[in-house]
């Protein structure tokens, strides 16, 4: 805490964290608590211009605030749920999953294409394995190319003649009110399978931190978190992280989660493809991924550790 008692609570400093970290500080403020906002600079700011594919950390969104945290630099973190991995530095856990906004990924282009729409060989701008993946599965004809930047960075790239659209996740897009300014349409969960906890947001602390009951009474949304804890308990199965082409989305409701989830090959060329049910988000994902283990999916990760090794 800062010397006047007020929570810091830490964050990147993308237009897009910012919005988000504030977001948060509001409800932490009507929960009682004091609250200043932190700016961090993580990994994949210090390495803008290097492709996420290269620096390949699991953490690379979230090392620094982890650090920050254990020094006692800060009190919290805000992340994008999607950018944290399954297996947290020991001492940290996540205290509260915000409630999720709609997960689905977008694609933005002037045209206001949809992905069938796309001319033959339009140029698609992603640096996420997933949507690559995803993408070229449903249309092999697509040349995709990486893009790094925050969310405006990227759509000035785009219509500066870098590709033909663009893919983002539309809570970004609303959460930076750009979602009617900027053209887009929406890849329905049939197409495109988001990232696991893509849509929410999470807030993470010190497991003894003596307020971290009160953090996640003001900012934790028990249907949301729910469904995190299955997606991420999927991925954790499978041993991915946020650099290995996995989709999931899991809906809670009235005591039931319908979980679905994928692993496909960086060309698209493979997708296996799964649903299961259940009441425990645990026992959700860790049985649909072993059921996507048996279809083939371990020969995927495989491939791709190995290529990486």
């Amino acid at each position: 805490m800062s010397r006047n008692g007020a929570v810091i609570l830490g964050t990147r400093g993308s237009k897009l964290a910012l919005v988000q970290a504030n977001a948060c500080a509001e409800r932490l403020r009507a929960g009682g608590l004091d609250v200043e906002v932190n700016v961090i600079k993580t990994t994949s700011e210090q390495q803008p211009d290097i492709p996420l594919r290269v620096i390949d950390r699991r953490d690379v969104f979230t090392r620094q605030l982890d650090e920050a945290l254990l020094s006692g630099e800060i009190d919290l973190a805000v992340h994008s749920l999607k950018d944290v991995p399954t297996e947290l530095p020991e001492g940290i856990v996540l205290a509260a999953i915000s409630e999720r906004h709609d997960p689905s990924d977008a694609l933005v282009s002037d045209g206001g294409w949809d992905v069938d729409g796309l001319p033959d060989g339009a140029v698609v701008a992603t640096s996420s394995l997933r949507r690559r993946a995803q993408l070229l599965h449903r249309r092999p004809d697509l040349e995709i190319v990486e893009i790094r930047g925050n969310v405006d960075t990227r759509v000035r790239k785009m219509r500066g003649g870098a590709a033909d659209a663009l893919v983002l996740a539309r809570a970004g897009l609303k959460r930076l009110g750009l979602d009617r300014d900027v053209p887009h349409t929406v890849f329905g969960p049939e197409t495109m399978l988001p990232a696991v906890g893509q849509g929410s947001l999470a807030v993470a602390t010190l497991a003894e931190h003596p307020l971290r009951g009160r953090m996640r009474d003001a900012l934790n949304h028990e249907p949301s978190e729910v469904a995190a804890h299955t997606e991420r308990a999927l991925l954790n199965e499978l041993e991915g992280g946020c650099r290995v082409p996995v989709g999931a989305l899991a809906i809670a409701r009235n005591g039931k989660i319908r979980l679905q989830g994928l692993v496909a090959s960086p060309d698209g060329a493979l997708l296996y493809r799964e649903e299961a049910e259940g009441e425990e988000p645990e026992k959700v994902g860790r049985r649909l991924a072993r059921e996507l283990l048996g279809r083939g999916a371990g020969v995927i990760l495989d491939e791709i550790r190995e290529v990486r090794r």
